[in-house]
Formats: structure tokens, sequence, C-alpha cells
């Protein structure tokens, strides 16, 4: 039903997205699907990599040792973004036709007071919305 599994990664937050992770794992080991665990980011320095190419080897080593450990089949890709707060959904989207995705698996935020007045968008939304993929979101 699935074979490829996009997993969007905030490589500075994984102990925050352990749930979303593990639920991805549970479906890629269901279907026999590739996860392809994918991150936007900024050219300028962030808390998970000083640079686009040190994040990218970061996010490969990642998904290569989720690929071991789980006995699953893992990619990574990094999307650079100008301006991640106001790009990242259309990167998301981007990354879903790039790979050939299938499925996404995604964490969700905690609702809280953002949420009550509508200050903060979700992303899990916008890509159910735009996508003509199913999008799992993991709260």
């Amino acid at each position: 039903m699935y074979s490829k599994i996009l997993v969007p990664v905030d490589l500075a937050h994984t102990d925050k997205m352990v749930k979303a992770l593990n639920t991805s794992i549970d479906i890629a080991k269901h279907y026999s699907a590739t996860l392809c665990y994918v991150t936007v980011t900024n050219s300028t320095p962030g808390a998970a990599a000083h640079n686009p190419g040190e994040l990218e080897e970061k996010l490969s080593v990642f998904a290569e040792e989720q690929g071991q450990s789980h006995g699953i089949n893992t990619d990574s890709m990094v999307m650079e973004s100008v301006d991640t707060a106001v790009e990242l959904d259309d990167k998301l989207l981007e990354a879903i036709k790039t790979t050939g995705a299938d499925l996404v698996v995604m964490a969700s935020h905690p609702p809280g007071i953002g949420d009550k007045l509508h200050i903060l968008h979700s992303n899990g939304a916008d890509i159910v919305k735009h996508s003509d993929i199913s999008v799992f979101v993991v709260r």
C-alpha cells in the first residue's frame, strides 16, 4: 500500500518527536516501505548544524542508524530555504514530489495558547490541504 514514507525531521528536536518516528518505523515495517527523512534548513548556522552540508551529513547518519537499528530501508534529504518559517510547507510539498512519497508521517506540536488565538498555523494542516497523498499527523 505504501512504498515511500516521507518523515519531516528536526535533528535539534528528535526527543520531542519519538512517537512520530516510532509510528513511521512501524508503518514502514508493515508495508516494507522506505522511510525518507527530510529536513528544511536555512543556510545560516542552526541548533543542529553549522551549515546545510553538515546537516546533510548528520541527517544521513541519522537515517542510516535508524535503518540499521530497525531493519528498514531509509533515505534522507536536506532542502535549503531562504526563510524556513515562510517556505517550510512549500519545501515539504516539493519533497513529496521529488521523492515520490505516497505517505507523510509528521509530528504535531502540542496545542497551546498560540493555537487558540490563531497565531500559529499548522504545518500538518497545510500539507493535508495541498498534497494528494495521505498525511498522518502524530500528536
